[in-house]
């Protein structure tokens, strides 16, 4: 079901990691920024500086320790004050279980089968120790339906694809495909997305 009715968020994925260079299976694990990513959140502040004019946006980010980064320096160069995000476990990134910290060619290695399994159903197939997008998907889902204001969100790729799928009805055979930027704001509203 696409949410179309929710009030606008401005996402912010977090700055790149040494594993994310790496094109490492990241999920869950806290792996933190590196200096590209510090300035990737540092660009994305100050855009963020004329977009979020007045006090009504809530700020909201993932636990983790990348997007608690992010979200410090994005705060600090956006100069928006007496903000303090709520840390929310809805929008944790993806478990890749048993797969983290692994590259795509050492997991076609290791568990063949498993990686054949996900290439055919990206969106269902849960790796082991893990998640699958149907499940991201939901626990997102949930946090989408309690978002009651303009809303800032940082958090991650996976996430960011969930709400392309809910938020604008992107089919689930390709929201796992879908890029996401570490040096954009990508705005939700009304069906649609912009990147700034």
């Amino acid at each position: 079901m696409t949410i179309t009715d929710h009030p606008p968020i401005l996402f912010v994925r977090h700055g790149e990691t040494d594993w994310n260079r790496a094109m490492r299976f990241q999920g869950q694990k806290d792996i933190p920024l590196n200096a590209l990513g510090r300035r990737q959140a540092a660009r994305n502040g100050r855009v963020l500086a004329s977009l979020v004019k007045t006090g009504e946006w809530h700020w909201v980010a993932s636990p983790l320790g990348r997007t608690r980064e992010t979200y410090e320096i994005v705060r600090d160069t956006s100069g928006v004050t007496g903000i303090e995000a709520v840390f929310d476990e809805r929008l944790r990134e993806i478990s890749f279980g048993d797969w983290e910290g692994m590259t795509a060619d050492e997991i076609e290695e290791t568990d063949p089968a498993g990686n054949q399994a996900r290439h055919a159903d990206k969106w269902g197939h849960s790796i082991p120790g893990g998640e699958s997008y149907a499940q991201l998907a939901t626990r997102v889902g949930l946090w989408l339906a309690d978002v009651s204001g303009p809303t800032v969100a940082i958090s991650h790729g996976g996430v960011m694809r969930t709400l392309m799928h809910h938020c604008t009805g992107i089919a689930t055979e390709i929201a796992p495909s879908q890029h996401t930027p570490q040096d954009r704001i990508v705005l939700f509203k009304n069906g649609a997305i912009t990147f700034f």
